[in-house]
């Protein structure tokens, strides 16, 4: 099966880049209206909806990767359930929160979509999480990171499946103080991901004696970083934690290198890193950085077998995103299995019921405010010389435990978090 490309982009009438890509391809799956959605509600299709960024800074680390990936997740369980086929269906949100809840109401109230997953961009995602709540639906966040969507804004119909910023100050920030890098500067882009990120990182480096000496904050698709970097490196910073993402991280990295910046003795710490970052840097540029991810293809058997499977149908090996969008459907699709209904709060109440154990996750959970609890692992990228040649970009460091990784319930301002005996537990 192809990758959905660009150019098979069709314009709804806001504009609006939408694909609906099916398992299988039908015509009649494409040509859903919304007077045929209430008899179809019992009988037909179970739809998905992937909302991603198909075009922009972040497409590299979910985009149409994370389509294919939840394809193949369907496509592995028989593309069916109850006895209603499932398809897929899968919109750019082009990193605008009004787009994307444009895209998810129209799915949720005419196209019988169930469940949104990927969500590139944490304001998006976010929004999508209220929304969701709203229309009693399912929401699983694989891509956008803020740790707000299991905190304050955390909702009984969300789940944060792969990573989130406390989990990446958890493990590269709190490595990167341990190493002595305990006066920081950030390069933080200025929505929602990149602010929780700068305060859960910062959080961990003055809780451990360190300093932040301050911050410069960026827009999202930025093409010169020169001047943050300069103050950056005027502040005399031991470490410049990089709180950004996709394209705007890698940018950075790249002019830090240009300017001789970690030469003279300053280091770099890349606060949210993909697979496709290292990719895109090349290991003469990223070699040496240390980064936090929850998955990589080289792993252990299962990891390489399911990777060779998705190179095949990509010409990539899957980000921690992607892997993760394989899982969190596959988990999804189970629990409507075992549940005999697509009623969202029987759907998961039966999926916090169900341990997650596959490829990436051993031993997972989901809890209460949402968050998956799950490992996560350190790991510095290779030099030219180390690597084995393309994609052998990791070695791993450690292994950061799922207590460790996610905030603890006695600290959360989730409303569903019970304040109790059992609130420090993970």
């Amino acid at each position: 099966m192809k990758l959905m490309s660009h150019g098979m982009l069709a314009a709804t009438a806001a504009g609006i880049a939408l694909t609906f890509g099916t398992l299988p391809w039908s015509a009649a799956a494409q040509t859903t209206t919304a007077q045929s959605a209430p008899a179809q509600k019992a009988t037909g299709p179970i739809r998905i909806g992937v909302l991603t960024d198909l075009s922009g800074s972040l497409a590299d680390l979910s985009g149409s990767g994370s389509v294919e990936a939840v394809k193949m997740a369907v496509e592995d369980f028989g593309a069916s359930v109850l006895g209603r086929p499932v398809e897929v269906l899968s919109a750019d949100h082009q990193n605008k929160a009004d787009i994307g809840v444009q895209i998810a109401a129209d799915w949720y109230d005419n196209k019988n979509v169930e469940v949104v997953i990927d969500l590139p961009n944490s304001a998006v995602m976010l929004a999508i999480q209220e929304l969701t709540r709203r229309k009693n639906k399912i929401v699983f966040g694989t891509a956008g990171g803020s740790s707000d969507f299991t905190g304050k804004s955390c909702s009984p119909n969300g789940v944060h499946w792969v990573y989130d910023t406390y989990a990446l100050a958890a493990g590269t920030g709190r490595t990167m103080v341990k190493q002595g890098g305990d006066s920081w500067y950030f390069i933080t882009l200025d929505y929602s991901f990149g602010l929780s990120l700068e305060r859960d990182t910062a959080a961990f480096v003055t809780g451990a004696g360190g300093k932040v000496l301050g911050s410069a904050r960026h827009p999202l698709n930025s093409a010169d970083f020169s001047s943050y970097l300069l103050q950056a490196q005027a502040s005399g910073a031991k470490v410049i934690g990089l709180a950004n993402a996709g394209g705007d991280l890698i940018n950075t990295v790249k002019q830090a290198a240009e300017f001789g910046i970690t030469k003279q003795g300053q280091k770099l710490a890349g606060l949210l890193m993909f697979l496709s970052d290292i990719h895109a840097l090349g290991l003469e540029t990223a070699q040496g950085l240390v980064l936090t991810e929850s998955f990589y293809w080289d792993q252990n058997e299962e990891t390489r077998a399911f990777s060779k499977r998705f190179f095949e149908r990509t010409g990539r090996m899957p980000t921690m995103v992607q892997a993760g969008d394989y899982g969190a459907i596959t988990h999804y699709l189970k629990a409507v299995k075992a549940a005999g209904s697509i009623e969202a709060p029987t759907v998961m109440k039966t999926m916090r019921d169900t341990p997650i154990d596959d490829f990436m996750t051993r031993n997972g959970r989901i809890r209460e405010d949402g968050r998956v609890l799950r490992d996560m692992y350190l790991f510095e990228v290779k030099t030219p010389a180390d690597s084995k040649g393309k994609w052998d970009y990791y070695k791993q460091l450690g292994v950061i435990a799922a207590a460790d990784a996610a905030r603890p319930l006695a600290e959360s301002d989730c409303p569903l978090v019970r304040k109790s005996a059992d609130a420090g537990k993970p």
